[in-house]
């Protein structure tokens, strides 16, 4: 039997500029109402440090599991028009603040790796804004890698990371 959790799409979502609060709220509302995303679960709305320069605002983020028939790549174009919408723009600075970025975290229990897109995303395993919130709504969660959501969890300290809403 095929656990659920695997064939299911996480996506990871972060803003810290123009109301970032709003902004996870209207990004996931977003992601909802298209056609052929379903919405399956959001986690809390978390506020984080910043990775990289400091001297930038605190971000939120949470994580979404979404279905979807989608392609990987179609879902990207799905999502970067939706931070386009939102007003991000893309620069240089990597860990530059944003008014919204959501990344693919893991599709379907696939390994994916391509000029485009890497999934499981590669910073996923080290991030505490991905691993908490993923662990809120996919607490059984094995990765395509065999390595257990459980077991990441105990080797990443919180970072100051809160719960700020419920989604």
């Amino acid at each position: 039997m095929t656990n659920q959790a695997t064939e299911r799409v996480y996506l990871g979502l972060g803003a810290n500029l123009n109301a970032p609060l709003e902004q996870i709220r209207k990004a996931t509302n977003a992601l909802s109402e298209h056609a052929e995303i379903n919405l399956v679960a959001s986690s809390s709305l978390y506020g984080s440090k910043p990775m990289g320069p400091q001297d930038q605002p605190d971000y939120v983020n949470s994580v979404v599991a979404i279905e979807t028939n989608l392609s990987p790549l179609a879902l990207l174009d799905i999502t970067q028009k939706i931070e386009f919408d939102f007003g991000r723009v893309r620069k240089e600075n990597r860990w530059g603040p944003r008014t919204l970025d959501i990344d693919i975290i893991l599709y379907k229990g696939e390994e994916i790796e391509n000029e485009r897109l890497t999934v499981p995303h590669y910073g996923m395993k080290t991030r505490e804004f991905v691993l908490y919130p993923l662990d809120e709504i996919a607490p059984n969660l094995c990765l395509p890698c065999g390595t257990e959501l459980n077991a990441l969890l105990k080797t990443i300290d919180k970072n100051g990371l809160t719960i700020l809403a419920s989604s």
